[in-house]
């Protein structure tokens, strides 16, 4: 019991950078080992080339990944004895591979980061409604529904569409028109798609990505339990709201 009273002694069990290292190294391996749902060994360089296909944080620390399995080889090959190695981490490396180590085992969901009450409406209500929370709130994105059937999203490029049209064909404009009426003016009616609470911020960064790769941008993400349109509506991402997430 004296031992453990005794702060110097405890001081001896502390570990050493390489020990830290590869403890963090061996539980990147066994996360990549699930993300590929490996069943036998494989070198961790395939682990790598596998899994950053399935996950975008991967492919994200891809060359650091590759760079600590070189210095975890650099410290199992030269080791000399239990108690001297010939490549002792520097800290900033061990925190580093401990912070990737995190990443990759807990990575943050967008149920997590963006759940909260999302202003919708009715294809039946006015366009001063959504006029009047643009004002109020400075909301760009708008779901829209029929009962609990959705329809679309509204966005402000499709208002603005419909005013241009309003107003080069002298529309009378002192009656708003319906949300269903402005629905037709979204040009991309693809502008939207149904994800998960349980996918990654990650994840969700790489479908914004692809979806201007594919030209077909997105303007929101909807996030559902299990990402289906007729459950309820649990969050809504942008692209700026990504922007604002520190990692």
């Amino acid at each position: 019991m004296e031992l453990f009273n005794n702060k110097k002694a405890v001081v001896k069990f502390k570990l050493k950078n390489s020990d830290r290292f590869l403890l963090a190294f061996n539980r990147i391996t066994q996360t990549l080992r699930r993300i590929v749902k490996a069943k036998e060994y494989m070198p961790f360089y395939r682990l790598v080339d596998l899994a950053k296909k399935k996950s975008p944080l991967v492919k994200k620390y891809e060359d650091e990944l590759r760079s600590f399995a070189d210095l975890r080889n650099a410290i199992v090959h030269h080791r000399t004895s239990q108690e001297f190695v010939i490549a002792e981490p520097h800290t900033k490396i061990v925190e580093r591979i401990e912070y990737i180590d995190e990443l990759l085992a807990r990575p943050r969901l967008v149920g997590q980061v963006f759940r909260k009450k999302v202003v919708s409406f009715q294809t039946t209500d006015s366009l001063k409604n959504v006029l009047n929370i643009i004002q109020e709130r400075k909301y760009t994105q708008f779901p829209i529904y029929d009962g609990r059937d959705f329809r679309g999203l509204i966005t402000t490029t499709g208002i603005t569409n419909w005013l241009a049209e309003a107003t080069n064909t002298q529309m009378p404009l002192y009656e708003m028109p319906k949300l269903d009426d402005i629905l037709s003016y979204e040009k991309n009616r693809g502008n939207y798609k149904f994800i998960s609470r349980y996918m990654t911020i990650y994840h969700a960064k790489e479908l914004f990505k692809q979806g201007v790769e594919r030209g077909k941008r997105y303007e929101a993400l909807l996030i559902t339990e299990n990402g289906r349109p007729h459950q309820r509506l649990i969050g809504i991402i942008t692209p700026l709201d990504l922007m604002k997430v520190q990692e």
